[in-house]
């Protein structure tokens, strides 16, 4: 066995992958990953045994948040930028280790690494020997998959210049406790609540950043078409990149299109002034292969979500940028005053045909939590009349399973008089979908990204206010949420910690859950996977909120 990892929700068998990843990554690759992981738990040890003070390691807190975001599925696939930070994060935490008052450390705050053969025997060495039994090993993994997922979301925020040092802190907290074999599982537990809790604090600095930056999304139309120019297509999380690659492409004949989750950049009002804002390019992550090809334009990552490219053509046109990379794909840095120069991509567009036309039509979205709350009377009375029955809260992650064409055949066999909230690449299994709308009020809401999780949040508790329940449970809402990589972890712990109950995860439960911790959760928070899409309506529109 050269690698083990079961962080997303297509580990192989749901077991977890032991030679070269679903995803793409090798045996290598993984251990690398694992080893800087290792490496920030040394600093995190170092940090609160030590007591050194959060507001005087700015340097360092922006170096573990990235340092974790490179680690999440599907960002970057290249050795040489994870041998570079693990360096980095070494040297880093060797010199907070001089000025720490700690004097027993654990291995991860003191190895040394003095050859290439030194790193590859402890990249392989870190990941693999299970420390803890199985129930304290699999709720560790739970508190380090979500402490990944905040560390994108607080990577995000800081693109924005949104600091919160209360994040950096927990990360340490948590990342060091997760060194410490004599935790109980009841103690773990109120760790990985503590890190949904700070997950909803995460998520709602980047919703302040996001909307103080760019204005709070509206109902935006968006084109699937093409137009005849050539064009880039920017796929991933990240809005500073696109509004950087939008100033860059202004008049010079290129249009820009979204892909996958950069979808809803359209629906913030500061992206409307551009004209050369295109529309949408294609669909979720997965579909990428075969649409970057008739796109024939250059492709930019700002985040995960890249499938590594088969054709030697399409990967000669991927740029990567931020925390992504891949292995002979052109890496755009930033220069010293943190600005990136795209004018490598605007070249090369110039000199490639307009992308083929894949699909016409428009999608409808921009239902983020303001523009919910202007509609809130409207929803209300739709409510109180029986015209609304429930909501079907269906966020999340999509996949490549053929099994993920449940929530497709969902969605279209659901009553007429339901309606359901989205965010994330989840949507784009339904939001195609001629499904109508319900007095005016169309049948999917779409909040935006996965980042935008909160905005749901924020909705059922506005919801909860309007009809003055006492239980954000009370409400008529169903949790009927698709995962695939630690974002969604994340968004699941911040869902538990704000209390939310009966929550159903699929396609799979996760891998990394023991049993007794499945059945902890499924006693406790009522977590449950999936059955048949029939079984489940029927269940669903049966039973009362609780």
């Amino acid at each position: 066995m050269g690698m083990f990892c079961y962080q997303c929700q297509e580990t192989a068998r749901n077991r977890g992958c032991e030679f070269g990843g679903v995803c793409g990554k090798s045996e290598e690759l993984a251990d690398l990953q694992d080893l800087l992981i290792y490496t920030l738990k040394g600093i995190s040890e170092i940090v609160i045994k030590g007591r050194l003070d959060i507001k005087q390691l700015e340097d360092v807190n922006h170096e573990v948040v990235r340092s974790l975001f490179m680690t999440i599925t599907n960002a970057n696939f290249d050795d040489e930028p994870i041998i570079a930070k693990i360096k980095q994060m070494i040297s880093m935490r060797d010199d907070l280790r001089k000025k720490a008052l700690a004097e027993e450390l654990h291995d991860a705050a003191v190895f040394e690494i003095r050859t290439t053969s030194d790193m590859v025997y402890k990249a392989s060495y870190v990941g693999m020997i299970p420390r803890d039994n199985e129930d304290a090993r699999s709720i560790k993994q739970l508190i380090i998959f979500g402490i990944k997922g905040l560390a994108a979301y607080k990577y995000h925020a800081l693109n924005l210049e949104k600091e919160m040092e209360e994040i950096y802190s927990f990360i340490y907290e948590a990342l060091a406790a997760t060194l410490d074999t004599g935790l109980s599982v009841e103690e773990l537990f109120l760790l990985a609540m503590k890190t949904g809790e700070m997950g909803v604090k995460a998520m709602a600095l980047l919703d302040e950043a996001n909307t103080a930056r760019y204005g709070d999304p509206e109902i935006t139309q968006v084109s699937t078409g093409v137009r005849n120019n050539p064009a880039i297509l920017i796929s991933g999380h990240d809005l500073t990149d696109l509004e950087e690659l939008l100033e860059q492409t202004r008049g010079t004949g290129v249009d820009v299109y979204t892909h996958s989750e950069m979808l809803p950049g359209h629906y913030y009002p500061a992206f409307k002034k551009y004209d050369n804002l295109a529309g949408n390019y294609g669909n979720a992550w997965w579909k990428q292969e075969e649409e970057f090809v008739s796109f024939n334009g250059p492709v930019l990552f700002t985040t995960n979500c890249i499938v590594p490219p088969v054709s030697e053509e399409v990967r000669s046109r991927i740029f990567t940028t931020g925390v992504t990379g891949y292995p002979g794909c052109v890496h755009i840095g930033t220069d010293p005053e943190g600005r990136k120069d795209f004018s490598k991509i605007i070249r090369l567009a110039k000199t490639l045909k307009a992308p083929e036309e894949i699909e016409t039509g428009k999608i409808v979205g921009g239902f983020a939590h303001a523009q919910v709350f202007a509609l809130a009377d409207k929803v209300a009375a739709a409510v109180k009349s029986g015209a609304i029955k429930k909501f079907f809260v269906m966020a999340g992650c999509d996949g490549r399973m053929e099994s993920r064409m449940y929530y497709t055949q969902f969605a279209k066999k659901l009553p007429k008089d339901t309606v359901i909230l989205t965010a994330g690449c989840a949507k784009y299994r339904y939001n195609k979908l001629d499904l109508g709308s319900i007095g005016g009020i169309p049948r999917v809401l779409d909040a935006g990204q996965c980042n935008d999780s909160y905005s749901l949040v924020m909705i059922a508790l506005k919801l909860k206010e309007v009809f003055e329940l006492n239980d954000i449970n009370e409400l008529p809402i169903v949790y009927n949420i698709s995962w695939y990589e630690q974002k969604a972890v994340l968004v699941l712990l911040a869902l538990l910690y704000l209390g939310v109950r009966n929550i159903h995860l699929g396609p799979t439960l996760p891998a990394f859950l023991s049993p007794n911790v499945t059945k902890v959760l499924a006693d406790n928070f009522g977590i449950a996977g999936i059955g048949t899409v029939d079984e489940d309506i029927r269940m669903f529109m049966a039973s009362e909120a609780r």
